[in-house]
């Protein structure tokens, strides 16, 4: 079940935590990978183990998600490189947190550019081949604060609940093609970034989730893998919760 074989995928972000959790859970499951991302060194690196780790013979895009030029041909050039693109999962993204009232225009215009402009473009750009194929999945990686939102994350918040409308328009506008859209939304997850906070902060945010501890990446990959899968072919336009409880939405 959840059997990738055959199948190709870009992953944006690929280099970081969640990223590169998402990126393992397809290769593991037996898809191609196109990974990409704006730090080419990281990715490299990240190929490298990938392939050494679980095999197949992945390949690396560099491309800054705040660059329309090199957005626009990311898709195209995961094409020549993969020869067709299966799955596109948009988890890039960044945060440039602060208080509404303080909120600087370039903290604003930076977020929506590289979370929510880019991840249309490239939705967009993989549509059309998806379309002539019959057969394509699109996963936005959103966030639990596009949903109940957070203070101090206006930018961010306000790019997460788009683009899970977004995702949800096109999923409309490509069922009958055999193509699926659709959200998976992390609650807290541990990464490098939150491995370093103060026991007492951890301990303060664990305490708001019912399972008592933050997600790992690999459960965020996992839920990816499914919506990835011929298994999900008759679930699109929703958003999967992957928060421990924290916020309960239907």
């Amino acid at each position: 079940m959840f059997d990738l074989t055959g199948m190709t995928a870009l992953v944006t972000g690929s280099s970081g935590g969640i990223g590169s959790a998402i990126a393992r859970a397809l290769a593991g499951q037996g898809a191609r990978l196109a990974l990409s991302g704006s730090n080419g060194a990281k990715l490299r690196a990240f190929r490298k183990q990938l392939n050494d780790e679980i095999g197949g013979d992945h390949v690396e895009i560099t491309c800054d998600l705040s660059n329309t030029t090199q957005v626009e041909e990311l898709i195209p050039a995961t094409v020549d490189t993969l020869g067709k693109i299966d799955i596109l999962v948009n988890n890039a993204g960044i945060t440039r947190d602060n208080l509404a009232m303080r909120m600087k225009d370039e903290e604003w215009d930076e977020v929506i550019r590289i979370n929510l402009e880019a991840a249309f473009r490239l939705m967009r750009a993989a549509a059309r081949p998806m379309m002539k194929a019959r057969f394509g999945r699109i996963v936005a990686i959103t966030s639990v604060v596009g949903a109940t939102g957070n203070p101090g994350q206006m930018n961010y918040a306000a790019a997460k609940a788009g683009l899970t409308g977004m995702t949800k328009s096109l999923a409309q506008e490509l069922a009958s093609r055999g193509v699926t859209a659709n959200c998976v939304a992390p609650g807290f997850i541990r990464t490098a970034m939150t491995d370093v906070l103060p026991d007492a902060q951890k301990d303060a945010l664990n305490a708001r989730i019912p399972a008592g501890r933050m997600g790992e990446g690999e459960e965020i990959g996992a839920a990816v893998a499914f919506l990835a899968s011929k298994e999900a072919a008759y679930v699109t336009g929703q958003t999967l919760h992957v928060n421990g409880g924290m916020a309960m939405l239907s």
